[in-house]
């Protein structure tokens, strides 16, 4: 049985999640705390030394990083592909997931606002600025690659969603608590709009998954 250590409010974890129920893989979640700095126990440091999640425990192996997972898991469990097979479909999914997962996600985690805020001496609202920014520009970016595309949707990257959408998703639920404008993205919100009624979107929420649910 895999064992996937997260938090229920980790964007990470949260694509993760997303990624073993499209793929109905059988799971056990094991909640790390990260407000109580659970990330940071020997416990968790001996499964993740950078102290981060997700980690997929899986045959005696411990897997790190939600891009590496997503990798992981197309080649364990391959249907549905989330990362697709044709070398453009590939490159174009993957370029999507990295605007999130490596130029927006990291400069807006838990990590760094406590650095913002403990290390700079940056205020609330300093901070929140910070976030909205950095979401703005990546959500403006990818618009524009989904548009150029020129594909149908209602995913971003056609009619199934693949690992873009897993990373989208999760972001939209962080810019949403932090209050940034969404108006001016569309088809972000079209393949938002398609996932929500999906049940491998919805058993991964937060919401569902939380401590209290």
């Amino acid at each position: 049985m895999l064992v996937l250590h997260d938090y229920f409010r980790s964007s990470a974890g949260y694509r993760v999640r997303i990624a073993l129920a499209l793929k109905g893989v059988e799971h056990v979640r094991h909640e790390v705390p990260l407000l109580e700095n659970a990330q940071r126990s020997p416990a968790h440091l001996a499964r993740n030394p950078q102290g981060l999640v997700p980690a997929l425990e899986a045959d005696g192996r411990v897997f790190t990083q939600s891009l590496a997972i997503f990798d992981w898991l197309d080649a364990r469990y391959p249907e549905p592909r989330l990362i697709p097979a044709d070398p453009d479909a590939r490159a174009d999914a993957l370029a999507r997931a990295m605007v999130i997962g490596m130029d927006v996600h990291p400069i807006n985690n838990l990590r760094v606002m406590r650095h913002l805020e403990h290390g700079v001496g940056a205020d609330a609202a300093t901070r929140s600025a910070w976030t909205a920014h950095w979401m703005a520009e990546g959500f403006s970016a990818l618009e524009a690659m989904v548009r150029n595309s020129g594909g149908d949707g209602p995913f971003l990257g056609g009619a199934a969603p693949d690992i873009s959408d897993c990373f989208l998703v999760p972001q939209l639920f962080n810019a949403r608590r932090f209050a940034v404008p969404l108006d001016a993205y569309p088809l972000l919100l079209r393949a938002e709009a398609a996932a929500v009624s999906h049940p491998a979107f919805v058993a991964a929420h937060p919401d569902t998954v939380a401590p209290h649910a």
